[in-house]
């Protein structure tokens, strides 16, 4: 059985859970208190946000599908969305209870204030399969207490100061994410360095191979989708373990490899160009000058 839901707005899915909306353009809820889901067991339904979402999910109670695969989700994950993205959750029980706490906010809230003017900044809410945020006990809680204090703010009668106010305890809460992100691309070193050596793999593959010239250079969305990760997530976590974009580190390793293939004699620095999936050759030039300090052909001269 498959069901689909449009949460364009903070009512919207506050009803699909069965919650009173007391403010038009945010909402914190706590999903214990909130009645049993209906869906029954096999279930799959298709969430489509125009808003932005973030779960802190006590326990699982449905496998969460943003793209091809799972997140990496269990009790005690934070999972973000934002508009324009959609999920697939499988409910694996019929009428469950689900338990956890969650933030859901209308990108109208943050119009002329200094949160919408950073709010992209904030990768997580592109972030997809496998890149969901852990938190310990104390990070956790922390959540809470932000979760509290936004929620405190709501109960206020609606001043001046009121839009101010909770916009900058979300903004606070997101760069609580933000400290919390980094935390776990250091605790996770394993993983990774993992994703990296596969990454490095990946572009050896692609230059020995003929898609340079049918694809062209690749992109990072490219190397992101090959890995099964958002652009976002993979962007962040190579910046984190290399100091380098994952462009940088893209483009580094095509001047590793033009730096063998120009002492190859038999072709022209044109072919070279052409090869590493250049339209035209003045770009590789170009490129070639600002890493290397120096013109293909004057590297080439060197030997």
């Amino acid at each position: 059985m498959n069901e689909t839901l449009f949460f364009n707005s903070v009512s919207d899915y506050n009803t699909s859970c069965g919650a009173e909306t007391t403010h038009p353009l945010v909402s914190i809820l706590d999903l214990s208190k909130c009645p049993p889901r209906k869906w029954k067991a096999g279930t799959t339904v298709k969430m489509n946000f125009g808003v932005y979402g973030i779960f802190l999910k006590d326990v699982v109670c449905g496998d969460i599908r943003y793209g091809r695969d799972y997140y990496d989700y269990q009790e005690g994950t934070m999972v973000f969305v934002g508009p324009g993205q959609a999920w697939n959750v499988e409910y694996e029980t019929s009428n469950y209870q689900p338990q956890g706490h969650v933030l859901i906010f209308h990108p109208d809230l943050i119009h002329g204030t200094s949160l919408g003017k950073i709010i992209q900044d904030y990768g997580f809410f592109s972030y997809q399969m496998n890149e969901a945020l852990h938190l310990s006990e104390k990070e956790r809680q922390v959540v809470l207490d932000c979760f509290a204090n936004i929620e405190f703010e709501l109960r206020q009668t609606i001043d001046k100061h009121s839009k101010k106010l909770i916009t900058s305890n979300i903004e606070l809460f997101l760069n609580y994410c933000d400290r919390f992100y980094d935390r776990q691309f250091i605790t996770r070193d394993n993983v990774n360095k993992g994703v990296l050596e596969r990454f490095e793999v990946l572009l050896n593959d692609y230059f020995s191979s003929d898609k340079p010239q049918n694809i062209g250079f690749p992109s990072v969305s490219y190397c992101a989708d090959e890995l099964s990760l958002s652009p976002n997530y993979f962007g962040d976590l190579v910046k984190k373990e290399t100091g380098k974009s994952a462009q940088e580190y893209i483009q580094q390793k095509l001047i590793d490899i033009a730096k063998e293939r120009i002492f190859d004699v038999e072709k022209s620095i044109s072919q070279v160009a052409c090869d590493l999936g250049f339209k035209y050759p003045q770009h590789f030039t170009r490129l070639f000058k600002q890493k290397v300090g120096m013109s293909p052909n004057e590297y080439r001269n060197l030997n």
